[in-house]
């Protein structure tokens, strides 16, 4: 019997996808205020270039405490 309960081969991509999600996204829900910058847009950081953006945003940053 080829492939899983869940509809085949692959089916555990949505797993992957999540972990995936929560291993990037809480930091930046963590680390984004402390920049300046509202939480919610952590959530940008699912997509792989979305987290270099904010990381990029990050780096450049002047201060810590908001002001760039």
């Amino acid at each position: 019997m080829m492939g899983s309960a869940y509809g085949g081969m692959g089916g555990g991509g949505l797993v992957w996808l999540l972990i995936y999600a929560i291993l990037v996204v809480v930091p930046f829900w963590r680390l984004l205020p402390k920049f300046g910058i509202p939480n919610w847009i952590s959530l940008v950081a699912i997509i792989p270039l979305g987290a270099l953006i904010l990381l990029w945003i990050m780096a450049f940053r002047d201060k810590l405490g908001g002001r760039a």
